[in-house]
This record gives structure tokens, C-alpha cells and sequence, in this order.
């Protein structure tokens, strides 16, 4: 492929809208020749769980994803949210932007959240010759935002060499700051109302994926299907307008450097105000429409998702939960699977909205009190504890 196709490939990808589709292999394809994934996550995320700082965690996450579609320009590249981390796959024409942008990021989550972020660039072509593979299909969460599927067992094998200390980035120099324009996460924690906010993984077996593992992820999908509105843990009208001080503290550490973020702080406060004014009032301003806005938010979330495995973050019931814990259950006997389940009483939203103005702006789901990071520790052994967030 040349790089005129290799900078369209993900938008020419066929886009799916029944979430049911992720398992079939014929909505996936592969990544072209000469990409290259670039991921990160937190070091040692027990002990910021631990001390409820899991908000820090997620905002730390969805930073590489900001700061990377940032320095190469907000393209369509196919990214997955993963809590206490990301991964972009991108054109090697864009490595050097995507190195640039980690190790900045890597900088600002030491410097002003105190916390350790592994970088990593993995070239497709080494997951390749392991015989494994990167294949991406396009989900349609709602008419005006796509995430990326995962498949072929190459994103594990990545997260997994990137661990061990492979194919690491060179380090940004102290005070190095990434991009982060559109990082947001002003919303408060979204209470439970079907019955508890439960995060999932579950991922292949010893065998790795095949028929039984497909039929789990299906009987998973069908069951939350029976809960209202797929167990989506967002209220159909949007979020409440609740607004978290901390959230906002978080924010403008993102977006400003020292010296001006007195004056972001009072610019966000403002947009608050103002979105509270309109959505109240029913009032459009400029184009934007508070109560729509709302609406989109809720309809753009990423509250599910598969990476080489089915991940989660329901609202359901303790009757549906249940079933699907005996799924998870036998499945992991059978070694078709393996899997972490984490209960809590709410969920946390963390946002990337380059404009309000623009409906596509997305936002990623996670549990409240450790979400994912304590789900996936289930399955590694780490079995960590999770402590509700202050927000």
C-alpha cells in the first residue's frame, strides 16, 4: 500500500453497528504492511488503585490517545482505551510523531500526576513473524463516532513484550509537554441503576480463540442485550450535570502549563455555567446544543469493546450478572477462557472533544473503584482491591 492508502486504511475500513459483530472474522482486516502500535500504560497501578487515585489512572490513559492523534494531526487511526493505558496503530511515516508525542506524555503523567507510564512502539512486522497477526474492524457506537476492534492475537503479544521492556522510547527531557487539547473529565462518577457497574475482560485460553471462545463472547453480548439499553452504564439523555472540582483540576494540569492555569480554570467553569444556562433554557448558542450535546455523550461511549478479547463496563442487574458470571465461569474451566469481573457502584468517564461544536467527540468508560486495571489483575494473578474514587 502506498501512504495515501495507508492514511485512509481505517476510514475505508466497513463499519458494523450491532455490537453482536465483533465476533465475526470477516469484519476484521488487517493492518497494512509497515504499521507500527503505539501503546502505554501505568507502571505499578496497585498502589495509585489503592489510594483512590484510579481517576489519575484513567486520565493518564487517555492522554496518549490525545497527545498522539494530536501530533499527527486528529486522523483516523484506529486507537482502544484499556483504562490504565492505550494503543494507536498508525503508518510508520507517523512513528516519529507518535515517539515524540509518548515520551512527552510520558514526561507530563510523572511530572503532574506522580505517576510511571510505559512507552512502547511495536512494529507490526514483528507480530507478524511470531506468526500472530493485527487485524482491526470498525464499530459504529453511534452515528457520529467509530471505535476500533482488535483481533489476531498481536495486541497481546505487544502489551505483553512492551512489559518485559522491549521496543521502549527514548526518553523527553524534564518539563517536556505533550498536547493534550481536547483531554476532558468534568463529569462526576455515573451511579448504578440497573443494580451494580461491573468491568469484564475475558480473553482467550492456553488454545487461543476459536469457536467456543466466539459463542462465550456472543452469549456474554446477548444476555446484556436483555438489560435496558445493553446495560450502558450512560443515562440515554446524557450524563447528569453534576461536575467534579478534581476532574476540572485534572483538566486544566492537561491542557495548561504553569502560569496560566488560573486562567484555564475560570474558562472551563465558564463553559460549565454556560452549558447549564443553555441546557435549562433548552437554548442553542453558536451551533451548540447543551441538551444534544448531552444526548451525543452519552450515545458516543465506549462502554464496550473488544482488544483480543471481549472488555466491558455494564449496568446490570444482579439476575443478568449472575448469567454471566456462570458463562465466564464454565468457560474458564473449560480453558476456552479466562477472565476478571470487578463490581462497583459507579463508573467514571474520561473525554477527548476536540470541539463541542463537532457531534464526533468521544468519551471512555471505566469502573469507578479500579474498573479494568482490578478486572485484568484477576486474570494475571495480581488480584488487586479496588477503593472507590474520590471525585
Amino acid at each position: 500500500m502506498n501512504e495515501i492508502s495507508n492514511d485512509a486504511f481505517f476510514a475505508n475500513v466497513p463499519v458494523f453497528s450491532d455490537f453482536e459483530g465483533v465476533t465475526n472474522e470477516s469484519n476484521y482486516q488487517p493492518l497494512p504492511e509497515g504499521w507500527v502500535l503505539a501503546m502505554a500504560d501505568i507502571v505499578g497501578s496497585t498502589k495509585a488503585i489503592s489510594g483512590g487515585r484510579y481517576k489519575d489512572v484513567n486520565m493518564a490513559g487517555a492522554s496518549v490517545i490525545s497527545a498522539v492523534l494530536n501530533a499527527v494531526g486528529q486522523g483516523d487511526y484506529p486507537f482502544v482505551f484499556a483504562g490504565d493505558g492505550a494503543l494507536i496503530a498508525l503508518p510508520a511515516s507517523l512513528e516519529k510523531e507518535a515517539r515524540t508525542a509518548l515520551a512527552a506524555t510520558q514526561v507530563w503523567v510523572k511530572e503532574d500526576l506522580d505517576l510511571d507510564l510505559r512507552i512502547a512502539i511495536v512494529p507490526i512486522a514483528d507480530i507478524r513473524a511470531e506468526g500472530l497477526d493485527v487485524r482491526v474492524a470498525r464499530y459504529s457506537a453511534s452515528p457520529y463516532v467509530t471505535y476500533a476492534m482488535f483481533s489476531g492475537g498481536g495486541t497481546i503479544w505487544a502489551e505483553k513484550n512492551m512489559k518485559m521492556g522491549r521496543y521502549g522510547v527514548e526518553k523527553a527531557a524534564p518539563g517536556t509537554r505533550p498536547d493534550l487539547s481536547g483531554l476532558s473529565c468534568r463529569w462526576s462518577p455515573i451511579e448504578a441503576r440497573n443494580g451494580e457497574i461491573v468491568s469484564i475482560i475475558a480473553v482467550p485460553g492456553e488454545d487461543g480463540p476459536g469457536s467456543e471462545f466466539q459463542a462465550l463472547v456472543a452469549g456474554i453480548v446477548s444476555i446484556t442485550a436483555e438489560q435496558n439499553r445493553s446495560g450502558h452504564p450512560v443515562p440515554e439523555d446524557g450524563p447528569e450535570l453534576g461536575f467534579s472540582m478534581k476532574g476540572i483540576n485534572r483538566e486544566v494540569k492537561a491542557t495548561a502549563p504553569e502560569g496560566k492555569r488560573l486562567r484555564q480554570k475560570l474558562l472551563i467553569l465558564l463553559q460549565i455555567g454556560l452549558i447549564v444556562f443553555l441546557h435549562k433554557f433548552g437554548i442553542t448558542f453558536a451551533q451548540f446544543n447543551a441538551r444534544r450535546y448531552k444526548q451525543d455523550v452519552s450515545g458516543n461511549s465506549d462502554f464496550r469493546k473488544f482488544d483480543d478479547g471481549l472488555k466491558m463496563t455494564i449496568d446490570v442487574d444482579a439476575a443478568h450478572l449472575a448469567r454471566i458470571e456462570m458463562l465466564l465461569k464454565q468457560a474458564q474451566e473449560k480453558g476456552v477462557a479466562r477472565y476478571g469481573l470487578h463490581r462497583q457502584s459507579s463508573a467514571l468517564m474520561t473525554c477527548f472533544v476536540p470541539t463541542p461544536l463537532s457531534r464526533d467527540h468521544m468519551h471512555f468508560i471505566d469502573g469507578a473503584a479500579g474498573g479494568y486495571a482490578v478486572a485484568a489483575s484477576q486474570i494475571t494473578g495480581k488480584q488487586l482491591s479496588g477503593v472507590l474514587v474520590t471525585p
